[in-house]
């Protein structure tokens, strides 16, 4: 990765609604999509939003905040779409293939996603890391521990231990989209396209499913 301009970690991320701070994480965005890597310089990210590369500094601290800024930015609507699943009026069941469903799908929209959770909480300072901890790691650990206890109260779930529930669906989603490169040169599988996500979804649904639900529950699921 590039060096940094400093070493600090901003104390308030940016809200999204400065127009000249949104412009470079909409630009990092793109950048990543397009090349398929986190690994984009500030004079690339100013060239393609159209501001001054000192402008980082300013809005984020370095470019490490400016990272950091895109995946809370990216993270809080997911975030968001959790609270929404969690107070829908269907069954914990549902719910759950939802979120899996919606899990793939985001990594999909936000091929970087992974790689920069990775990078912050890895590679990066001991700030990030616990910020990536508290607006990502946590809310998600959260909703799994709401989601299994509606299930398992409602009888559909066994018991489920909520971490190693989300080591088993976040890790089956990071190795998709981060061990993919790996995968390649040993399988020859291709690129993750919408066909690969949709087999992918079908996939963990059957295998989460299959190892979560009652019997009662297994039984309707294979009807359906």
């Amino acid at each position: 990765m590039e060096s940094q301009l400093n070493t600090s970690v901003p104390t308030k991320l940016p809200s999204g609604k400065n127009s000249t701070a949104e412009k470079l994480l909409v630009a990092a965005s793109e950048l990543m999509i397009e090349r398929s890597s986190i690994d984009v310089s500030l004079s690339d990210i100013a060239q393609k939003s159209g501001v001054n590369a000192a402008l980082v500094k300013y809005h984020f601290g370095n470019k490490d905040g400016l990272l950091l800024a895109l995946l809370a930015r990216d993270a809080a609507t997911e975030v968001a779409n959790l609270e929404y699943l969690l107070a829908q009026p269907i069954a914990p069941t549902a719910k759950l293939k939802l979120h899996i469903a919606g899990i793939i799908r985001a990594y999909h929209q936000f091929p970087y996603m992974n790689r920069l959770i990775h990078y912050l909480l890895h590679e990066s300072s001991v700030d990030s890391a616990d910020e990536v901890s508290k607006f990502f790691v946590a809310p998600l650990l959260d909703f799994h521990r709401r989601l299994l206890a509606e299930g398992i109260k409602a009888g559909e779930f066994r018991s489920i231990d909520p971490v190693l529930f989300y080591t088993s669906l976040i890790g089956a989603c990071d190795h998709l989209f981060f061990g993919r490169h790996a995968m390649s040169r040993a399988t020859g599988v291709g690129p993750v396209t919408d066909e690969v996500c949709r087999q992918y979804i079908k996939h963990m649904e059957a295998l989460i499913c299959g190892g979560m639900l009652t019997t009662n529950e297994s039984a309707a699921a294979a009807a359906e």
